[in-house]
């Protein structure tokens, strides 16, 4: 923003000052104030006009910089909204409440889509959100989602019947153990997404957010709908932990896969989230809310086929 400043003098009148910042403005004011002049400018109009045009530029610079400062925080704040629901998905997960732990991981994500677009739409781009946002996306999409899968399989195995041999106990709780390389895939990919400078159109590996969603939509399908598949899938330890292991290579994987970033609503350039829309659509209005698991494996699919475009 330019600030002028008009400086009258009973003699000539100077060119306009140009301020671009607080601290041009405030090096002006004291490269122009004479104390010796002071008393005797004041008793003018002239003089009333200048200190009041000054005043009045000085006070819009300051409330325009704090706006300013104001809307940078806009995303960050988001982004520590994402993270407070993954905390609290953590929360509810441990005690084994692991529908309302899915909610707050959906809760997480969608904070995760609009702290990207107000840091778009505000212009508010800063390695501190970049590197917020990673740390929030480790917690609420690989924490919570492998804390999840964990309480699953300990669920499946558990009680342990006392006759149990030994070996049989050791090979289950190396079942339970498999959901550990979930968060620590998450976060490999997101250390490698923060330097990786070709991922701006398109994502290398399934992003961390995708993770998430393909394990909330297991649990919240299994709760919500009458498929007796889904039910078995999340009481089988075994099929848990491919699950886990599957999602987890996925995540650090060199995979092109589509971003779902859309700057038009064109169809050329947009081919691949316009088939991923309708798949996933057809689904939900023919399978309802069981067709949820499907979303990944469409995503994957529409990705593959948005490179024949």
């Amino acid at each position: 923003m330019l600030i002028t400043a008009n400086l009258t003098k009973k003699t000539k009148r100077p060119p306009v000052q140009i301020f671009k910042s607080l601290p041009d403005v405030l090096s002006w004011l004291l490269s122009q104030i004479k104390v010796s002049d002071l008393k005797e400018d004041c008793k003018s109009a002239p003089a009333f006009a200048i200190f009041s045009e000054i005043y009045l530029n000085f006070a819009l610079l300051l409330n325009n910089f704090t706006i300013q400062q104001k809307m940078r925080h806009i995303p960050n704040l988001i982004t520590s909204l994402n993270l407070a629901a993954g905390f609290i998905a953590i929360i509810f997960a441990s005690t084994g409440d692991l529908i309302t732990a899915s909610w707050f991981i959906l809760a997480a994500m969608i904070f995760d889509f609009f702290d990207g677009f107000s840091a778009r739409l505000l212009k508010a781009y800063s390695q501190l959100g970049k590197e917020l946002d990673s740390l929030a996306d480790v917690v609420s999409f690989g924490v919570a989602p492998a804390l999840i899968i964990y309480h699953l399989i300990v669920d499946s195995v558990i009680p342990i019947p006392p006759s149990t041999p030994e070996g049989q106990i050791v090979v289950i709780w190396i079942y339970s153990l498999i959901p550990v390389i979930m968060p620590v895939c998450a976060a490999l990919r997101l250390a490698k997404f923060n330097i990786d400078t070709t991922q701006t159109t398109s994502f290398k590996g399934l992003p961390t957010p995708a993770n998430g969603l393909a394990v909330i939509s297991v649990v919240i399908a299994a709760n919500y709908s009458d498929s007796s598949l889904l039910k078995s899938f999340t009481g089988s330890p075994v099929a848990l932990d491919i699950f886990t292991i599957v999602l987890s290579l996925l995540m650090v994987s060199r995979i092109n896969l589509l971003s779902l970033k859309i700057i038009n609503l064109k169809f050329k350039g947009n081919e691949g989230r316009y088939i991923l829309a309708g798949m996933v659509i057809i689904s939900l209005v023919f399978f309802g809310i069981g067709a949820a698991p499907l979303i990944i494996p469409f995503y994957i699919i529409a990705s593959f086929l948005s490179i024949l475009f």
